[in-house]
């Protein structure tokens, strides 16, 4: 006898017919009970001159006092992705008490880098300047990301100049949780990475390890190592420039997992196919002793 499909079966059904892979996690997702009552407070909200610079903002139930805040750049290989599909990751950190910040970037061809990094660092000026009015601390900013979302982040939180030049206060970006970012891959031998950086004329400036030093904020790099899209070696050997500069870092490799399996665990689904929101969570809580 075949058993009865889940009552949420026929909307799922709809959506596997028409959602990008991260969008269908996000469809699951608001299927599903639980993340403690985290839900989108703010859709679309504008934070810079393009039209694509639009960002959703998730929260916890509301706590009585200010709660940090995660800043997630998801990936896509600077090519692909919207802050739409990727609410399964919003209310992730949401559910472990972080108000958080889903925002869009411009996106290859229409932009190379540094511009999708600028992008983000609007995005931290946005937050920095408003996230009071959605429950959220401004002194206690953290970023997280993946893949080419994570390569956003680090180089946000290494080289200064691109929070300087938005006008961010240094020291706005407490810690990092990056999962499977590249942050060492020069020379570029795939095409995302030419066509995305390949522009730049000094190559050395695009590479996120370059900029490590004895202020840069506490980071957790975590990968899967069976990830044949994004190497584990640049998670370690920038876990290694980081200790090598004292600064505090966590080096998770997953075994067995692949490059989409730490982000996928984000979304309740598959929640326990690594324990990437555990780890990272658990860590930015901790640096931030919140």
């Amino acid at each position: 006898m075949i058993s009865r499909l889940p009552r949420f079966a026929p909307a799922l059904l709809a959506l596997l017919g028409s959602c990008t892979a991260p969008g269908l996690l996000t469809g699951i997702n608001g299927l599903l009970p639980g993340d403690a009552g985290a839900h989108r407070i703010a859709e679309a909200v504008p934070f810079g001159p393009s039209e694509r610079l639009k960002l959703d903002v998730w929260s916890p139930r509301r706590a009585g006092h200010a709660l940090p805040v995660v800043i997630f750049l998801y990936g896509g290989g600077w090519v692909a992705g919207s802050r739409t599909d990727y609410g399964f990751a919003g209310s992730a950190y949401a559910g472990q008490g972080f108000v958080t910040v889903v925002p869009d970037y411009r996106l290859v061809p229409t932009v190379r880098f540094p511009s999708f990094v600028n992008d983000g660092a609007l995005a931290v000026k946005w937050t920095r300047d408003n996230i009071a009015r959605y429950g959220g601390d401004p002194d206690r900013i953290v970023l997280a990301g993946h893949s080419a979302g994570s390569y956003n982040a680090a180089m946000l939180a290494l080289d200064p100049h691109f929070l300087r030049d938005a006008g961010v206060p240094a020291g706005t970006i407490k810690a990092a949780a990056l999962l499977s970012g590249p942050y060492d891959f020069y020379p570029f031998t795939e095409m995302r990475g030419r066509d995305a950086l390949g522009n730049w004329p000094r190559p050395a400036e695009t590479q996120p390890i370059n900029f490590v030093g004895r202020s840069s904020p506490p980071m957790l790099l975590a990968t899967g190592s069976d990830d044949d899209i994004v190497k584990p070696r640049n998670s370690q050997a920038l876990a290694a420039k980081l200790r090598a500069n004292g600064v505090p870092v966590e080096l998770k490799i997953y075994p067995g997992k692949s490059h989409i399996d730490t982000v996928k665990s984000l979304s309740r689904p598959f929640r326990k196919s690594t324990p990437a929101l555990a780890d990272s969570a658990a860590f930015l809580h901790r640096i931030l002793g919140s």
